[in-house]
């Protein structure tokens, strides 16, 4: 049974989540703040469900808490939140989050995103044919920790940069276009606009170091590791 963590101070719409979803066979802790997130255990916990308006620590500032912790980094986040702005869109998703729904949102809408968002997590833990270790030079992504590698120091990548990373490393040579990354890195039903591959890209050649270089725009095109 998956294990949801919602966390809202609302307490009439977290109790409506709960109900909805332990309808439909989940399991739902609640939490109100940040700071209470911060005192669990999360470990146990598969999703998180994640309000962006909220006390002295807001959605976005737990949520990069929560992608620079090792026991946390690669845990599932949905932002629900009231905020449609691009902007916020964007912010949220480089940060490392796997969804983002605005509010109001239906029952079956949540339920549906939380369904792919667990389907994916799940399907990257039990493998994809991908072997364990995938190197170039002294860069090492570790498949089974979903950690990255650099001259034998542990660099922290979110899940998208390490997914995106991941994949080219993983074909050298040939170019993803945005709209493949979009598709293959991010659900199908999440808005996400182009930008947001080219954010993830930037950050990605920053932390690479000397291997930067290697991760090649092709203009018209798009992105791609090289030997």
């Amino acid at each position: 049974m998956k294990h949801i963590l919602v966390v809202d101070d609302e307490d009439t719409l977290c109790e409506a989540v709960r109900f909805y979803l332990e309808s439909e066979g989940f399991r739902v802790d609640i939490a109100h703040s940040a700071e209470e997130v911060l005192a669990l255990g999360l470990s146990c916990y598969d999703l998180l469900l994640l309000d962006i308006m909220m006390g002295e620590i807001s959605g976005m500032q737990l949520a990069r808490i929560l992608r620079s912790r090792p026991d946390t980094a690669s845990l599932p986040i949905i932002f629900c939140t009231a905020r449609d702005d691009e902007d916020d869109m964007v912010r949220g998703l480089d940060l490392g989050a796997d969804d983002y729904i605005t509010k109001p949102y239906s029952m079956r809408n949540l339920l549906a995103r939380v369904r792919t968002v667990l389907r994916r997590a799940g399907s990257a833990q039990s493998g994809t044919g991908v072997q364990d270790v995938v190197s170039y030079g002294t860069l090492s992504v570790f498949t089974d920790r979903k950690v990255v590698v650099i001259d034998g120091e542990e660099v922290r990548f979110p899940r998208k940069e390490y997914e995106i990373l991941l994949k080219m490393l993983s074909n050298p040579g040939r170019i993803f276009s945005r709209e493949e990354l979009l598709s293959q890195i991010w659900p199908d039903e999440v808005v996400v606009v182009d930008r947001v591959v080219d954010v993830n890209i930037t950050r990605i050649r920053q932390k690479l170091g000397r291997y930067g270089r290697n991760i090649v725009t092709r203009s018209g095109y798009g992105y791609g590791f090289v030997g």
